[in-house]
């Protein structure tokens, strides 16, 4: 009970931390990664205490390196196009 508690404590300053820091993209994918890490952390103690097996948690964990290169292929793209990560220069050289 107590890890499923501090769970839902990560996952919640993750959350604050995304919505708080919109003007890098590359801290909103850290922060997103962070919240794929502690649902994969929520998951695999669920899982342990239900009895299940463990190939859900494989294929979740499949679909979050697909994320993080798909993450790190938009960044590289911006990065490259724009010359930095921030924001709001992205939206402005867009108009």
């Amino acid at each position: 009970m107590v890890m499923i508690f501090l769970c839902l404590i990560m996952f919640y300053f993750g959350i604050k931390t995304f919505f708080m820091n919109q003007s890098h993209l590359l801290i909103m994918l850290l922060s997103l990664e962070f919240l794929v890490m502690v649902i994969l952390l929520m998951l695999s103690f669920l899982l342990g205490i239900f009895g299940f097996d463990y190939l859900l948690m494989i294929y979740f964990m499949v679909i979050l390196v697909c994320e993080a290169v798909l993450g790190l292929i938009l960044l590289t793209m911006v990065v490259r196009c724009h010359g930095s990560d921030y924001i709001k220069s992205v939206i402005l050289s867009l108009c």
